[in-house]
């Protein structure tokens, strides 16, 4: 059996990551908390319009909330966003000094920040190393044997636990990119995947195909 590290550098010559920049805390933030249940192409719309019409904490947290919901509607359960991303941008602003909190305690401590948010803005924002666990790296993680888990909290503190610290910050990207491309939800390409002879769900594929014949 390889080594996670191993299999990481794997999936990372295997599948085309966007090339990364560090991002502006605040845009980072707000955006993960608009990516909540969304798809990231309506992620990135609502984002886009959000920040056009108000591009900081400032502009944000005076903005009425309907013309909020307006801008993100393309993105799940937008009323109760508009509300989440306007007290978030009051906070920043007034109590925080229009400065972001880069540790996950302060991130958590604003409202609707959980821990996958957190774990976003202080890897994309500030570059520290971080494990943000969504639904592609939770998926993924327990499909290749790395963790056994239902959660994703419990994943991120199952990972934190066997994954070397030093590919901390290449991961989620990572992940995100091969459960796209390649180890999809359904019908995943194990034919084009590097590392299927060391993942648990396609040795367990080949045993029950074995069996049936």
């Amino acid at each position: 059996m390889h080594d996670i590290g191993w299999q990481l550098e794997r999936i990372a010559e295997m599948v085309d990551v966007p090339p990364r920049r560090r991002e502006d805390p605040f845009r980072v933030l707000i955006t993960t908390i608009l990516s909540h249940r969304t798809r990231d192409e309506n992620t990135e719309k609502a984002a886009q319009l959000l920040f056009d019409a108000y591009p900081s904490p400032s502009a944000l947290k005076d903005a009425p909330v309907d013309s909020i919901e307006r801008l993100i509607r393309a993105t799940g359960f937008y009323s109760v966003k508009a509300e989440r991303v306007k007290e978030v941008a009051r906070i920043v602003d007034e109590e925080l000094g229009g400065v972001v909190p880069d540790t996950r305690e302060g991130l958590e401590a604003l409202p609707g920040v959980g821990p996958k948010t957190a774990n976003c803005v202080l890897v994309y924002a500030f570059e520290k190393e971080a494990l943000p666990v969504d639904t592609h790296v939770h998926r993924i993680a327990n499909r290749i044997g790395w963790v056994s888990t239902s959660s994703a909290e419990s994943t991120e503190r199952e990972l934190a636990a066997v994954v070397p610290r030093r590919y901390w910050g290449m991961l989620n990207e990572t992940l995100v990119s091969f459960g796209k491309q390649i180890c999809r939800p359904i019908r995943p390409l194990c034919a084009q995947c590097a590392i299927s002879s060391s993942c648990v769900y396609y040795n367990e594929l080949v045993s029950q195909i074995k069996e049936k014949h």
